[in-house]
């Protein structure tokens, strides 16, 4: 392992394939002044994605031995670096993939990646990848290669992080703003690797089409560009560089390959030897149509903070259970553990009781943590009294005391739609998420505790986004970060109406963050919502997730 310099580089493409080539070959040259071993460009770098017909797209795609790639591989030799670059690539006639190439520095074709995961339109020209993505070793460390769609559901990155990548290359054809803001970033600290995202700017589309693509995607035509901002992510997910918005740009990094190599999180948890890929089986089988059942249009659902742990806490909850009954909110979540002090000892029926001796018939649902001699439960309160009861399903650095384990994540449908609770350091593993996902799950109630910024800035968002869950979040404050609650927008779909402008997000949930004091924070989430998982034509975020290709994670 070594320090290298990495670079992403963003421009824009056109319908002319020879135009695009000089565009790419001068990028390359930009991007070499600063001595980068590794380059990374945009998705798509032959031609735009847009083609009248399967026949021009077959035309307008490039052959893996022909003059476009040939003369990329030229520039890789000429600078002695690795290219990463994706293009539209010719299959048996009249099949083309979306395709990921990495070149080495003798300009030797190291590997071929296709597109696991078609976004709308794509889905009329390409075929989707039939293969595992091949991770790639280097003197300075492991690559693994992924492109734009791949980067919006969580399999695709897990997988090559799971096989020890310490790099993800990442190619965009973009112009959603919540690609920079949240899918590309917590590749990075979800996983513990370095990210290196290229992203186009410019039409995406012949301009002559621009505004009727953007009537039939109920988006303004300005919308339907490259979003640019490309960058370069750190394996704690601190953006190393990032591009503007607009414009052609190089942006470049120093990094040290061995921090990829260090997966454990400050409470000691390393996040890859303590998955557990016998749970994550559905992961990797055929979808089913999402199960029927109740669902609220909204509920108010808030979560609590407290002034101090321990004993004290418990006579706090009394009273903030009390506060949200009264205030109608239906779903509260507490921190995990909330009413144990450091060195204490309380009974966890203790805390049942004195929960449920406020809670009268009020409607109210209350999940929170317990601690029994060898496990770390979660517990969903209602009237009646004990809901629900999970167990934590991951061992947890902070919670040694806690061998028994889950063996799987329960659901309960309640009268405004169904439950999962993921209790402790069950959130930092995306394959949770996930299995909630594929029980249709509509609202997870989370009691934890956050330990690193990245959780608050996108984990727990792109949980929710990723899955079409709403997420309620309860945490002491920390440094890192604190509870908060995250609904489901219902402006989601392109190709339908949506009810506010586009403001360039596509799947970004609606934050309402609890602030760093102790309290009640409330806030509106939509159980309805989750029911829609469409985010474009022929793109279900859970359905149409590449399952065949899914066994990557399910090994250690």
């Amino acid at each position: 392992m070594t320090t290298i310099r990495v670079s992403a580089i963003q421009f824009a493409v056109t319908e002319d394939q020879q135009a695009n080539l000089q565009t790419v070959l001068r990028m390359l040259d930009q991007a070499a002044q600063h001595k980068p071993e590794l380059i990374v460009t945009p998705e798509f770098i032959n031609h735009i994605l847009w083609f009248r017909d399967q026949e021009h797209c077959y035309e307008q795609s490039v052959d893996l031995d022909g003059d476009f790639l040939s003369q990329v591989a030229a520039k890789a030799r000429q600078h002695n670096c690795y290219v990463k670059v994706n293009v539209t690539l010719r299959r048996e006639f009249p099949k083309a993939t979306g395709t990921n190439i990495l070149y080495g520095p003798q300009g030797q074709r190291l590997a071929v990646v296709d597109k696991q995961i078609l976004m709308g339109n794509e889905n009329n020209f390409l075929t989707p990848a039939t293969q595992p993505a091949e991770l790639v070793e280097t003197p300075f460390g492991t690559l693994g290669m992924y492109c734009c769609m791949d980067g919006v559901i969580p399999e695709p990155a897990r997988a090559l992080a799971v096989h020890g990548a310490h790099i993800l290359l990442n190619s965009l054809n973009s112009f959603a703003h919540d690609e920079a803001s949240l899918h590309i970033p917590v590749r990075a600290g979800e996983n513990k690797v370095y990210v290196v995202a290229a992203n186009k700017v410019g039409g995406l589309v012949p301009p002559e089409m621009a505004q009727i693509v953007a009537d039939r995607l109920k988006i303004p035509a300005e919308a339907i560009a490259g979003a640019g901002e490309s960058q370069i992510l750190a394996p704690d997910g601190t953006v190393l560089a990032r591009a503007p918005k607009l414009g052609e740009a190089v942006i470049y990094a120093d990094i040290d390959v061995s921090q990829a190599e260090n997966k454990r999180r400050p409470d000691g948890t390393d996040i890859l030897a303590r998955r557990r890929p016998e749970l994550y089986t559905p992961i990797a089988a055929s979808p089913r149509p999402r199960d029927a059942h109740t669902l609220s249009a909204e509920i108010q659902a808030g979560v609590y903070q407290f002034g101090s742990p321990g004993a004290a806490s418990l006579a706090e909850a009394a009273e903030a259970v009390h506060q949200a009954a009264s205030s109608g909110i239906q779903l509260l979540v507490l921190p995990e553990l909330f009413y144990l002090a450091e060195n204490e000892t309380i009974e966890a029926e203790m805390v049942i009781d004195t929960l449920l001796a406020e809670l009268g018939n009020s409607g109210l649902t209350v999940a929170f943590s317990v601690a029994t001699a060898d496990s770390h439960e979660g517990i969903l309160l209602g009237g009646d009294g004990v809901l629900l009861r999970q167990p934590q399903l991951h061992a947890c650095g902070r919670h040694p005391w806690a061998t028994r384990l889950g063996d799987r994540l329960e659901t309960i449908d309640l009268p405004w739609g169904r439950l999962a609770l993921v209790v402790g350091g069950d959130t930092i593993y995306p394959e949770v998420f996930r299995l909630a996902a594929l029980q249709d799950v509509d609202v997870v109630a989370v009691p934890t505790k956050i330990l690193e910024k990245w959780e608050v800035e996108t984990g727990l968002l792109e949980r929710s986004a990723e899955n079409r869950m709403n997420v309620v979040v309860a945490s002491q404050p920390t440094q890192a970060g604190a509870g908060l609650i995250l609904a489901l927008d219902k402006d989601f779909t392109l190709w339908t109406q949506w009810q506010k402008p586009f403001d360039g997000n596509i799947n970004y949930p609606l934050v309402t963050r609890a602030p760093n004091a102790s309290g009640l924070t409330a806030g509106k989430i939509y159980p309805a919502c989750a029911e829609n998982r469409m985010i474009s034509q022929k793109t279900n975020l859970v359905e149409n997730r590449p399952w065949w290709l899914a066994k990557g994670i399910l090994t250690d």
